[in-house]
């Protein structure tokens, strides 16, 4: 899972921790890490019921031709590239970096049949040679500004609320996982959020 603060904060220009499309409401992003897994179809239930989109950073080894990828795509959610299988980035080579992130990226592509252009590093973690291959295979580098901490609260799917709803700000990038107490807390963390006078949006 991805270790940080419930706030993360980044100054480089190349990395985006905020929606910044423009519009008269104020909208934030969920982002679901770590999958396609197993309570997929239970989150994109929940999503489709609400009618709240969404984008979803996976890794290539989950991506099995029979998971609900399809659904994804055509309930207007979004796909990005979480790598290959999960590895911490500042520990590889810049080749094995690029290397890495092109075969995620191509197996994406050949299973869903849509150009990938969005990439969120393994741990949240990092390093100048993790942005230029990025940037070479054309790829957003997306981070989060809010992150829920899901993965540390599974008897606590209140929390993972609160640590969101205490710091919703406009056009905030809130990080989730495809985790059961996820799926637990997301209702009540969609109204909560529709409560303070957000919006939904994709990046």
């Amino acid at each position: 899972m991805d270790s940080s603060n419930v706030v993360y904060v980044s100054n480089d220009p190349d990395i985006k921790l905020f929606n910044e499309g423009h519009t008269s409401k104020k909208t934030v992003v969920l982002t679901f890490d770590d999958g396609p897994g197993r309570v997929l179809p239970e989150i994109l239930d929940i999503l489709k019921e609400e009618n709240v989109p969404a984008v979803f950073f996976w890794q290539s080894r989950l991506l099995y031709p029979q998971r609900p990828w399809g659904r994804v795509m055509e309930e207007g959610h979004q796909i990005g590239t979480h790598s290959s299988k999960h590895s911490n980035y500042v520990n590889l080579t810049p080749h094995e970096q690029i290397q890495d992130l092109h075969n995620s990226k191509t197996k994406i592509e050949s299973i869903i049949g849509q150009e990938v252009k969005l990439f969120r590093p393994p741990y949240g973690q990092y390093n100048e040679h993790t942005i230029a291959a990025a940037k070479q295979l054309g790829l957003s580098t997306i981070m989060w500004r809010i992150s829920s901490m899901d993965w540390e609260l599974k008897e606590q799917p209140e929390q993972i609320i609160a640590n969101v709803i205490e710091n919703l700000e406009e056009g905030a990038i809130i990080l989730l996982h495809e985790l059961a107490q996820t799926v637990e807390a997301l209702p009540a963390l969609i109204a909560e959020i529709r409560n303070k006078g957000y919006e939904f949006s994709l990046l």
